[in-house]
């Protein structure tokens, strides 16, 4: 039987992580190598499948929306996984509790003084003009002065095998259920190799979650509950799975209740008071009276409820703010202002193409760009330009032109890359980054992340409703 075998493997024109350019295994891996070359291709199959059972099993499924059959799907985890070492995580540790920390400050400001705007920090028309600014805040502080308690800012590592902060996600930052069952199932995979590594858990992030949500609550023990859209979502299993694991309530808005701006859950026992809401609905969800009309998902009065302080909600409504694109760019600005600190981790060069200077550079340049719509996600709204053909382009060119806020743009980076498991060997490809960090009393970073992949050969489009799969990620004690 033909044993794993990594002598043709192509390291040419991208980093990658697991082998240097004169294939030469890197210190993180060497370890894990040893193991793989034991086996056989048909064991690593046989590993490989049990895995995709183990998901199935599990209920590790997600909708995608733009898929008509309705089919839910697992989100593929690739048994290879990614290993970081520990002093390059403790970089990214201060990086992420830095960023975070200014844009809690940067959050509390645009809402209150605007000290920002009148130091010219950030164009106030800017902010004023998102789609995520909610006008109904302002003047407002939430409990302990917090607003993104929860955070999933995507990284990726470039050619240089430099992290850059690709884009941030403060509104409703999904994928950690994964992150915790692709550890649990790897474990079973390879479970000597934890213990020889030192591999940090990642299995108490529902108690350090459960910690952060009661710390908004005075009360002793605070009642909290998980507000679901309900099972049509794409991310239920997370819901449920995150409900469960944290002993909290998992209620749709219809099961919620608003009576005297205070809210109550409806149980068979009758009305019980509900302190915190970790929420899984986007902002204009959550209470009809307020935002959106025609919504049934959410709970009349819950917003009011909110601003009269007698219920936290979390992530804050108004956070999405900083999860536009166009934000993005000036977010080293922001870090400086706040913190009188350069930025540790850097940003991707931005574009805005509400700068006449940066939109005109972008039109001339789109076929060597990647141009983003500001207020999409999911890998939807975007156009790669070196991948693109000369209509697109032209199409995208237009949609500037007519909206130039909409758009910014970057520079093509090449991702770096991982070894990945295909039909009939083991190639590299493309993979970005989720560490989740959660600010309560501080700021912890857990030491693991969601890793997705690009499963498609040359494709940098990582997210799961374009075919993206996943690894689990071992941040070593070492």
């Amino acid at each position: 039987m033909s044993k794993i075998d990594f002598t043709a493997y192509d390291t040419k024109d991208f980093y990658d992580e697991m082998f240097d350019e004169n294939n030469n295994v890197r210190p993180n891996y060497k370890m894990f190598l040893e193991r793989l070359e034991k086996l056989s291709h048909k064991k690593l199959k046989s590993l490989q499948y049990a895995t995709d059972r183990a998901q199935l099993s599990l209920g590790m499924t997600f909708n995608v929306y733009a898929d008509n059959q309705g089919v839910e799907r697992i989100l593929h985890l690739d048994i290879i996984p990614r290993i970081i070492g520990n002093s390059e995580w403790t970089l990214l540790e201060r990086g992420l509790q830095q960023r975070i920390k200014a844009l809690n400050l940067f959050i509390q400001d645009i809402y209150n003084d605007q000290k920002v705007f009148k130091d010219k920090i950030i164009p106030k028309e800017m902010i004023l003009s998102s789609v995520s600014y909610l006008k109904q805040l302002e003047g407002f502080k939430p409990p302990k002065d917090i607003w993104c308690h929860i955070t999933g800012s995507d990284l990726i590592k470039g050619g240089d095998g430099q992290y850059y902060v690709l884009e941030d996600n403060l509104r409703c930052p999904s994928g950690v259920s994964y992150m915790l069952e692709n550890r649990e199932i790897l474990k079973r995979t390879f479970p000597e190799l934890f213990e020889q590594l030192g591999v940090k858990p990642v299995y108490d992030y529902t108690h350090t979650l459960r910690d952060t949500l009661e710390y908004l609550s005075d009360k002793e023990k605070p009642v909290v509950v998980v507000l679901t859209p309900g099972v049509y979502n794409a991310a239920y299993f997370e819901h449920s799975y995150l409900a469960q694991q944290m002993g909290a309530e998992l209620v749709e808005g219809k099961d919620l209740i608003v009576k005297n701006d205070i809210v109550y859950m409806i149980t068979t026992n009758g009305l019980q008071r509900v302190d915190v809401i970790y929420r899984r609905l986007d902002d204009e969800y959550i209470d009809p009276l307020v935002f959106n009309k025609q919504s049934l998902l959410g709970t009349p009065g819950l917003f009011n409820a909110y601003i009269k302080g007698n219920v936290a909600l979390v992530n804050a409504p108004g956070t999405g703010v900083v999860d536009d694109k166009a934000v993005y760019a000036y977010i080293p600005r922001i870090i400086k202002y706040y913190l009188g600190e350069d930025m540790i981790l850097p940003n991707v060069k931005t574009y805005i193409c509400d700068e006449e200077q940066d939109r005109k550079y972008v039109i001339d340049n789109i076929h060597n760009l990647v141009v983003k719509q500001t207020d999409a996600s999911g890998g939807y709204g975007m156009l790669i330009g070196p991948k693109s053909t000369k209509k697109e382009q032209q199409e995208f060119i237009t949609k500037i032109k007519n909206k130039p806020r909409n758009y910014i743009a970057q520079p093509m980076i090449n991702l770096s890359r991982v070894p990945t498991i295909t039909d009939d060997t083991i190639e590299g490809r493309h993979v970005d980054l989720r560490p989740y960090a959660l600010y309560g009393d501080d700021i912890k970073i857990i030491p693991g992340a969601l890793t997705r992949v690009a499963l498609t050969k040359g494709s940098i489009v990582v997210n799961s409703s374009q075919g993206g799969g996943s690894k689990d990620t071992w941040v070593l004690n070492r």
